[in-house]
């Protein structure tokens, strides 16, 4: 299993309510960090993707943005970009490698939080990401939209600045309708909104309870292929894991989408 495996893998997990014991966080985090770049990877990934070395953290320019991660660096297969844990395929390198190094340093902060190493990491990312367009300035361009919502849930779990998660909510509203989204830009919303403080999330789990009620009360999905038998649960939990944060679907937060015997597909049970 590749570390990408592994970190996708322990996602859709956890968001299922899955638990893991002290000792397999452990060993998921020593996995981790035994992942960080060396000097070499670092350079071919610079290589690789062509852009200038400042947006690396390298060289001189009167622009301080550091558009690319600093620790974990993805694969460089001919190219080829990871998926990002709710699937969504990269066109560009922003949106690939940041979400690689961004959900890893996710998983050490809730395994390992202590770990020097990892405090060292996430405080030299954050700072990072206060340099970037997408996770700092409001920018909307090509996939630096995604990437917003990759930055919003590493913050959830990397830090406790509530009004640059507002910050970075109200970018989304903002720019979502503005053209046509990938399928899993609202999925990827919903799951920041599972998770990010409830203060800063109560108000958008209202407003899209319509949507998300839509889906868990008149919709099934197919569990035709591998791949349906492993997202399609996975997005019918995100749902779970918002609309339980309101009092009213409080009896939802430990039940489980199913498969029916009637026709084959995941549906949920709503009903108290």
């Amino acid at each position: 299993m590749t570390v990408h495996e592994l970190m996708v893998k322990t996602n859709h997990y956890l968001i299922k309510g899955g638990e893991l014991t002290g000792a397999q966080k452990a060993k998921i985090a020593g996995q981790l960090l035994a992942a960080r770049s060396d000097g070499r990877t670092y350079q071919s990934f610079i290589k690789g993707v062509k852009a200038p070395e400042y947006l690396f953290g390298q060289g001189q320019s009167n622009d301080s943005r550091v558009m690319y991660p600093l620790f974990f660096i993805p694969p460089y297969n001919d190219g080829k970009k990871l998926q990002t844990v709710i699937p969504m395929s990269p066109k560009t390198h922003i949106l690939a490698a940041n979400s690689y190094e961004l959900e890893i340093l996710r998983l050490l902060c809730l395994f390992a939080p202590d770990a020097p190493d990892v405090k060292k990491m996430t405080a030299k990312t954050l700072a990072r990401l206060k340099t970037t367009c997408f996770a700092y300035q409001d920018c909307h361009y090509g996939e630096c939209f995604h990437s917003a919502l990759i930055a919003l849930r590493f913050l959830a779990a990397a830090s406790d600045e509530l009004e640059w998660m507002k910050k970075l909510i109200k970018f989304f509203n903002k720019y979502n309708g503005e053209t046509r989204r990938h399928s899993g830009t609202i999925w990827y919303y919903w799951l920041c909104l599972s998770e990010i403080p409830i203060e800063a999330a109560e108000a958008e789990i209202e407003k899209n309870k319509p949507q998300m009620l839509l889906w868990l009360n008149s919709k099934s999905a197919v569990m035709n292929s591998e791949n349906d038998k492993t997202i399609h649960p996975v997005l019918y939990c995100i749902l779970r894991n918002c609309l339980c944060h309101l009092q009213e679907y409080a009896y939802i937060q430990n039940r489980d989408p199913f498969v029916s015997g009637k026709d084959g597909r995941l549906h949920f049970n709503m009903s108290r």
